[in-house]
């Protein structure tokens, strides 16, 4: 075993200091024990950032059908004067309301030219 020398704060070797003393241990043990749980940890680089995120929910205890996510986020962000916007709401008729399909009819209205330009004289 190789002896090191290492500068640390005087806070950072009080807090060393006293949990050896908790624990019942030199303050060589502690870190060694302490660089043996870094080193099992997984580096950022050992993995792929799709490897980190995927399955992130469910690790996490949110369990939902991502179709059914996807679904409510599209009829979340659609407008009454999106083109999709029927396809949208056939797809998804319980997330909209009468609010909505009237909106949709004055957008078409306005299309069709059934209300005056406030612009022109």
């Amino acid at each position: 075993m190789t002896r090191i020398l290492a500068d640390l704060p005087d806070d950072d070797l009080k807090w060393l200091d006293q949990r050896a003393a908790e624990l019942g241990k030199s303050r060589a043990s502690v870190l060694r024990d302490a660089v043996a749980t870094y080193k099992a940890q997984p580096r950022d680089d050992d993995m792929s950032w799709i490897d980190q995120g995927f399955g992130l929910w469910a690790r996490h205890g949110i369990t939902i059908d991502p179709r059914e996510y996807e679904r409510r986020r599209r009829a979340e962000w659609t407008r009454p004067w999106d083109d999709d916007y029927e396809e949208v709401r056939n797809e998804s008729p319980d997330l909209f309301d009468a609010e909505d399909d009237r909106q949709r009819q004055i957008y078409l209205d306005m299309l069709a030219g059934k209300y005056p330009d406030p612009k022109r004289p």
